[in-house]
């Protein structure tokens, strides 16, 4: 049994699918999400063999998603859309197939038969996706989209990485992995990454550890290993 995760930000299409899933016998539906960000969170904590991703949905859409998964956990995925023009588009971004809105049951049975042999090779699915602009975070009961060039930092603690900004901090199920590889955030430390736009000063500590301060005044960690490369950055 191949188990399935459903991204699509129209109730009545996420049911039908997840019924025409069901009714094949090869599907166990973990789960139904209308958004991205429920999308990511469900992904890290699930881990689905694949994805039905709806490619139109308002704020991130399938391929900017795409971004935002850790590789570690990257399922396959299969677009589905009401728009044949995202059709070649979807191809780029490797997708094992797509399907057009409404799907018809022969259609998704040549699906099935792909990602059949797709999992018996063994294959890993790999997106190089788009850089990330703008980071979701949650932000009281609404999701807060954030620019990349606002952040000054953004650190992971035993509760979950946080985004900080000059108003605030706001909590992200993205990873600093991803963070690191698909924004021009830069790792000063183990469990921070510093936006070097909005860096004032680096001032050293004892033991070569260093402080970075931001142009609000807030002090970054920056630990021995990467200050010799943020050094180099800032020609000093």
């Amino acid at each position: 049994m191949m188990r399935a995760l459903i991204v699509d930000d129209e109730i009545y299409s996420r049911e039908e699918l997840e019924s025409m899933l069901e009714e094949t016998g090869e599907f166990i539906v973990l789960g139904k999400c209308a958004n991205a960000v429920e999308a990511i969170r469900a992904i890290n904590r699930e881990r689905p063999d694949v994805l039905f991703l709806d490619i139109q949905m308002p704020a991130i859409n399938g391929f900017e998603l795409l971004s935002m998964i850790d590789e570690k956990v990257m399922p396959s995925v299969v677009f589905v859309t009401a728009y044949d023009e995202y059709a070649l588009k979807a191809f780029d971004e490797n997708a094992l197939d797509y399907l057009l809105k409404p799907v018809g049951k022969e259609r998704l049975s040549k699906t099935v038969d792909k990602l059949k042999k797709q999992f018996a090779r063994g294959e890993k699915p790999v997106f190089v996706g788009l850089d990330i602009q703008k980071i979701p975070c949650i932000h009281s009961t609404k999701i807060k989209l954030i620019p990349v060039a606002e952040i000054e930092y953004v650190r992971s603690v035993e509760s979950g990485v946080y985004v900080v900004c000059r108003n605030g901090e706001f909590y992200t199920d993205l990873t600093l992995q991803i963070l690191e590889s698909k924004t021009c955030l830069v790792r000063c430390h183990k469990q921070v990454l510093v936006n070097m736009d909005l860096v004032d000063e680096i001032i050293p500590r004892e033991n070569m550890l260093a402080d970075i301060k931001t142009k609000s005044g807030r002090l970054v960690p920056v630990s021995r290993r990467y200050l010799k490369i943020l050094r180099e950055k800032l020609h000093f």
